[in-house]
């Protein structure tokens, strides 16, 4: 399988959704690791190149637009991604998109609403998993490519923004499984699993609530982003013996 000619001096991974808190935690976790960082963004183009800007460990790294939403625009990534590296070894869904809505209020879900968040969590790291895999399928890492897909602990809870929110994580997590025995033994395909992380947008959530999330937490906080970047990055590097798993990092929320 590997027959492709390797341009980069290292191995290269792809974010999408990068110029988030968590994005910018994975990518900043992959320099540090010695990886070329792909930052994709949709439209932060200002934070996205600050992101790379700031990033240590081997030169190239680059942003990149791409809507995940839309399949050519994923095709298009992986193009110019092949076309300026030689290679994908790894390939993070970390962009998403969501709407607080309470669960019983069925009409404020609306039918907007509920496609956008498909076609961002579900379809789109879908369709960029099925535009990658070329590249993936030729990675000379140990384990092969790997895909990590940023789920949520409201897949398991059913608690979160939104039901159809819960919804797309949980049908996140089935794809994971489906996916790693599909592309098995070329590629693998974890989930990272968080609760509630600590964010800049969590920090301007009610303080009250914000208390109450971390009492209920057994370790009694909130996941730090280094901390799930952490978690991509071993399931990327460490875990070679292992796909088709959610790796949580939730503090224990679900014991409570």
């Amino acid at each position: 399988m590997n027959t492709t000619s390797i341009k980069a001096p290292a191995p290269v991974s792809v974010v999408t959704g990068a110029a988030g808190g968590i994005g910018a935690a994975i990518c900043k976790a992959f320099a540090d690791a010695g990886f070329i960082v792909v930052a994709g963004y949709r439209s932060s183009a200002g934070p996205a190149q600050a992101l790379v800007d700031s990033l240590g460990g081997m030169a190239g790294h680059v942003a990149m637009q791409v809507d995940v939403a839309d399949s050519a625009s994923l095709a298009k990534l992986s193009q110019a991604v092949a076309g300026r590296f030689g290679r994908c070894d790894v390939l993070v869904n970390c962009a998403g998109t969501t709407g607080f809505i309470p669960h019983a209020d069925l009409e404020g879900l609306d039918d907007e609403l509920i496609d956008a968040i498909l076609a961002t969590n579900v379809r789109g790291p879908f369709a960029a998993v099925r535009a990658f895999r070329p590249l993936l399928a030729q990675s000379g890492q140990p384990g092969g490519g790997v895909v990590v897909n940023l789920s949520s602990i409201a897949a398991r809870t059913a608690m979160g923004s939104n039901v159809m929110y819960c919804a797309s994580k949980a049908a996140l997590d089935n794809i994971t499984a489906s996916l790693a025995r599909a592309l098995a033994p070329w590629i693998r395909v974890l989930s990272v699993s968080p609760g509630l992380v600590d964010t800049s947008f969590v920090k301007g959530l009610d303080r009250g609530w914000r208390d109450e999330q971390a009492q209920r937490t057994p370790l009694q906080r909130f996941a730090a982003p280094a901390e799930v970047a952490a978690a991509v990055v071993a399931a990327s590097v460490a875990l070679s013996f292992s796909t088709g798993c959610v790796i949580a990092v939730d503090g224990g929320r679900p014991l409570g």
